[in-house]
């Protein structure tokens, strides 16, 4: 048995100076203890904010595209992920040979007996027949809860394999979520720059502008409007893409949204700095301005945006990101994360912005669990669900940096930037995982389901 005992406690409605009991994996008890059991392991969280644990909803571990495979695998990525706050995190999952049922097989036995935060799987859909289809109730039936797609890349769908997938879809209940791009429209614009001698690091925007976005968007909404069924937009970068899914919100088209870390705090300057290091930024969508920025960050303040993904994938800068220093075409797109992303998000939320505690657990833990299926087991402190709890002092001062980081990859996009705001424990399911910010107990995380 295990106490926290004299936190301030986020719980889904309210914040209330309390304690939390822990038995058997899961929260039995919540508010004030005057008995204490005889040999029950006591918490001091005096002072400091106790969080349902941080839900990552948007992880690439152990992944391998045309160009690379990721610096973090699941053993690496995990550890980040817990030493971060976040107690689980939902991992990208391809088909394999064809089938989705065999990819989702191949991506839980990388994962098995190798992680140290819970795993849930989306699984993405990069090609339409009548297999896939078939098997997209099945893999709902394996526990899968959500699907991504892509308008983008080269295993990108056209709008009628689009439209197919989501009616598909919508009979089981499932989230369906697009990377919105138009991957068309980037390879004639890359083509461009390409005929021009332009393929250093600062064409990479050029070739992906917000236009590129906010119409693949727009597009995307429509196909789901059209299927009557919701949608899902990830990683949204810029003010103008989240104002096209507020417009459609006001057409009563049901849409949900997330940003990323980096697009909260990070800013497209970073593609002309001296030495190269601009590859280090590049992802897609590309860093945006500042303006983009502060429209982001409102956007979580006032609820237009749901929730705060990593999107960790993670590549090293020496032996991968660097050899596309004269072809930005031949650099691996992503940024690792995983580890920074709920200080960072506390940081703006809480301090810069002098928004809620409870505004920051929404959109960093509990609308995920909501989203993906994983509420109330997941994303709340309340009596039954499971004991993943996060205890952030935010009284500590820290400057982020590669050198205490836990990612594999040889640097970190965050490099320097002071906050406010620590993790001294983690729980998961109740067992004591991190202790005065340092990873005491590793390898019990389990998939989920």
């Amino acid at each position: 048995m295990k106490i926290i005992r004299n936190g301030e406690l986020v719980l889904p409605n309210e914040i209330i100076n309390g304690d939390i009991m822990i038995n058997n994996e899961i929260i039995t008890h919540i508010g004030h203890i005057h008995d204490i059991p005889a040999g029950a392991e006591i918490i001091d969280a005096t002072g400091c904010y106790v969080f349902p644990g941080f839900i990552d909803p948007h992880t690439h571990f152990q992944m391998t595209n045309v160009l690379a495979s990721t610096a973090d695998d699941f053993e690496s990525g995990s550890l980040a992920a817990i030493a971060g706050g976040t107690t689980t995190v939902i991992n990208f999952a391809t088909p394999e040979e064809g089938s989705l049922i065999k990819g989702l097989q191949v991506h839980r036995r990388r994962a098995d007996n190798h992680i140290s935060c819970d795993v849930a799987f989306h699984m993405e859909i990069v090609d339409v027949n009548d297999t896939i289809l078939e098997e997209i109730p099945r893999i709902v039936n394996h526990g899968v809860s959500s699907f991504k797609v892509y308008l983008a890349y080269g295993f990108r769908l056209n709008d009628k394999d689009l439209y197919r997938v989501i009616r598909v879809i919508s009979q089981t209940g499932a989230l369906v979520a697009a990377h919105c791009e138009n991957g068309p429209l980037i390879e004639a614009l890359i083509d461009e720059l390409r005929q021009a001698s332009k393929l250093g690091v600062g064409s990479h925007p050029i070739s992906r502008p917000i236009l590129i976005e906010t119409e693949a968007i727009q597009r995307f909404i429509t196909l789901g409007a059209l299927a009557d069924y919701p949608v899902h937009i990830v990683h949204v970068s810029s003010e103008l893409g989240l104002n096209i899914i507020e417009q459609e919100r006001r057409k009563g088209h049901h849409v949900t949204c997330e940003t990323c870390p980096q697009y909260l705090v990070l800013n497209e300057s970073l593609y002309t700095l001296p030495d190269f290091e601009g590859v280090k930024y590049v992802m897609s969508p590309p860093l945006r301005c500042k303006q983009d920025n502060v429209a982001l960050q409102n956007g979580l303040m006032s609820d237009m945006v749901q929730t705060v993904g990593s999107d960790h994938c993670s590549f090293n800068f020496e032996s991968q990101k660097k050899q596309g220093l004269h072809d930005f075409t031949r650099i691996p797109g992503g940024v690792p994360g995983v580890e920074e992303r709920g200080l960072i998000t506390y940081h703006v939320i809480v301090n810069e912005r002098h928004g809620s505690p409870h505004t920051f657990m929404k959109v960093i833990s509990e609308n995920s669990a909501k989203l993906y299926g994983l509420y109330p087991k997941k994303g709340a402190l309340q009596v039954g669900s499971d004991a993943d709890i996060t205890i952030l002092n935010p009284h500590i001062e820290q400057v982020l940096s590669k050198r205490t980081a836990h990612t594999k990859a040889d640097y970190i996009p965050y490099e320097g930037m002071k906050i406010k705001g620590g993790i001294a424990h983690v729980f998961l399911r109740g067992h004591h995982v991190v202790d005065n910010g340092e990873i005491i107990n590793d390898h019990l995380g389990k998939c989920i389901p």
